[in-house]
């Protein structure tokens, strides 16, 4: 039925009108117009339909759908989001709400990680992966370590020191077998391959671009205090603990190497904050770091080969420098294989590139041991790495990262606790004498000085000021991924061999290694932390986001690579910092800062996000919650 109504008048209130409309149209039945003509009249228009389809009754599964949501009502989030300002009761009660989520759901998501692995690995094994098995201590003391780094790491410490003390209390609490039932080959087997893990990161890292534009005042700060603590403890290792002179240098070198998993959340914690960027000094420290190590591998590697030569001492001391000529040949050799395997069309390159370096650097380090060449291992799994990432980083558009970093830094992420976990397992508390930690103690302290000031020495003939320069040695105090790695090497193969002899000397070296770990991992986090505000100059948050929009992430993401435009700072109008420099490329950019700290292996607690937990600008609750979700469980 239609009508038209030509005598109805517009209402004395425009609002009144709006009104009636509105409540037209909210009728199912009813559709009404109201254009208004050039006299300021309204003509209404409705139209009224009788054969109005009724709504569908709800199916029963609707209903049952309804009633259970109904009923679980009081613990969904997204019925019960938290108010702007909510107290700890709210929040308190919100974490446990439906769906899991933030550090509850985080938590969720571990055990059930757990338990899937744990029954696929019982399917498999059956025996072994009940307690008692070896692969069932090594899954438990993995859960463990990892869960102890971050409870470390709430507490504003390094998570290696969870791992490594939670590995300890493993090997040595009285009536609890976990770390004991893990077999000796196991646990040798694990380090290694973090080892490999290591010198992988660290290949793939060096950008020979950077290394050519590098300022040579970071080859003297890389080289010059490793070189001199390592012969300073080796004098004091054979003069003090009686070492002899092959196995002061070697023990030397195992202590003398810097920790990047300890220095760079130290340092990235203090640039994001703007201290010492107005003259690079945080990413001058993280780029020696990664030279620091390599000459710490490398030196321990030709001395482990030399100690353990049989025959002619001629050909022993030949031996060493050969290992090392052999070891990098290798690695060019597998290098360039992988420049051309897999072929460049393949749908899955990054994949099969990434299972062929991490395969070949295993093949080098367990091959070269095998073969009775074990100082070629380390040489040659660093050299192939850095030949191919060479090849590769031509191949990819500038400015993109090596995507094998990420799958490396996840592997690390893997082989992190367990390294540090067997670590601390396989020092035996019991045979810890007082005096073997007093004159450990004192061999580490005297190596430790002669270090600070030959890096306090190092980087004079820039434009550091006095403060600077006495800070740049306190952030080259910690220790532990190196020494974890490399620590029980020695150990291991005296015990292969069964020499006893050689084994005491080997568990010396493994116990200092810890020892230097424990000792100056907090003490050099806490160091870096409380002197970093007061010896460096803070850039004022302007100045900050003025330099972020003028800078680019046009570089690698390697912690060499943020270096890679160090140069004299005449030319910016900057000042001279001589052989130092600035940083003019990619220091301040959150994204690289992030990326290094994960693939270091050192990402807990950290997130890309730049917007706290619980707080939405857009003021929703119910998107407040999946917000706060989302960013716990990247946070854990």
């Amino acid at each position: 039925m239609n009508a038209n109504n030509d005598d109805v008048s517009q209402p004395s209130h425009p609002h009144d009108f709006a009104v009636k409309v509105l409540a037209a149209h909210t009728l199912p039945c009813l559709t009404m117009s109201a254009p208004q003509k050039e006299n300021g009249d309204v003509e209404v228009d409705y139209e009224i339909k009788d054969d109005v389809e009724p709504e569908a009754a709800p199916s029963r599964c609707d209903r049952c759908q309804e009633s259970c949501i109904d009923c679980l009502k009081p613990i969904l989030a997204d019925y019960n989001p938290t108010p702007l300002n909510p107290d700890c009761l709210q929040r308190f009660k919100f974490a446990f709400c439906c769906p899991p989520h933030g550090k509850i759901g985080a938590a969720f998501f571990v055990v059930l990680v757990g338990a899937i692995w744990w029954g696929t690995l019982w399917a498999l094994t059956d025996k072994e992966a009940l307690p008692g098995g070896n692969l069932f201590s090594l899954f438990v003391l993995f859960f463990l370590c990892w869960c102890g780094g971050y409870i470390v790491n709430l507490v504003k410490l390094p998570p290696l020191l969870g791992m490594l003390l939670i590995g300890g209390l493993l090997g040595n609490v009285p009536g609890f077998s976990i770390a004991k039932d893990i077999k000796p080959e196991w646990s040798a087997g694990c380090r290694q391959m973090a080892l490999a893990i290591i010198l992988i990161r660290a290949g793939l890292g060096l950008d020979p671009a950077a290394l050519k534009r590098l300022s040579f005042v970071v080859l003297r700060l890389a080289f010059s205090p490793c070189l001199a603590e390592t012969l300073v403890d080796a004098i004091a290792a054979h003069l003090i603990l009686g070492f002899p002179w092959v196995w002061g240098f070697m023990l030397g070198f195992i202590i003398a190497a810097v920790s990047p998993a300890v220095v760079v959340p130290s340092l990235l914690s203090l640039s994001e904050r703007g201290y010492g960027l107005d003259k690079g000094v945080p990413t001058l420290v993280i780029a020696a770091a990664s030279l620091d190590d390599v000459l710490a591998i490398t030196g321990f590697g030709v001395l482990l080969g030399i100690t353990f030569s049989k025959g002619d001492l001629a050909w022993n001391l030949f031996k060493g420098p050969l290992e090392a000529i052999v070891g990098v040949t290798v690695g060019i050799v597998l290098g360039v294989i992988l420049w051309y395997f897999p072929q460049k069309k393949s749908k899955h390159q990054v994949l099969f590139r990434s299972a062929m370096v991490v395969g070949a650097g295993m093949l080098s380090l367990f091959g070269s041991k095998r073969v009775g060449w074990s100082g070629a291992g380390p040489l040659a799994v660093l050299t192939l790495a850095f030949v191919a990432a060479y090849r590769w980083r031509q191949e990819m558009p500038k400015g993109q990262k090596n995507p094998m970093e990420d799958i490396v830094g996840v592997l690390w992420m893997i082989f992190q606790p367990l390294l540090f976990g067997l670590i601390g397992a396989a020092v035996q508390i019991d045979r810890l004498s007082a005096e073997t930690v007093g004159e450990g103690i004192a061999v580490l302290c005297i190596g430790l000085t002669v270090r600070c000031l030959v890096a306090f020495l190092a980087v004079f003939g820039t434009n550091f000021n006095m403060k600077e320069r006495l800070f740049i040695p306190l952030a080259w105090l910690p220790k532990a991924t190196v020494q974890a790695a490399i620590g029980a090497i020695a150990y291991d193969t005296a015990r292969e061999r069964g020499d006893k002899d050689l084994m005491v000397l080997g568990e010396k070296c493994l116990q200092l290694a810890v020892l230097s770990i424990l000792l100056t991992a907090p003490t050099g986090a806490g160091l870096i932390a409380i002197t970093g505000p007061f010896f460096l100059t803070r850039t004022p948050d302007a100045d900050r986001l003025r330099r972020k929009s003028e800078l680019s992430v046009d570089d690698d993401h390697g912690s060499l690579a943020l270096l890679q435009d160090i140069e004299n700072n005449d030319h910016r109008g900057g000042g001279s910092l001589d052989d130092a420099g600035t940083i003019s490329k990619g220091v301040e950019t959150d994204e690289v800062f992030l990326a290094d700290a994960c693939v270091d292996g050192v990402g807990f607690g950290r997130t890309a996000s730049s917007q706290p937990a619980g707080k939405n600008k857009m003021g929703n609750d119910s998107q407040n919650s999946k917000e706060q979700g989302r960013f716990e469980v990247t946070q854990f």
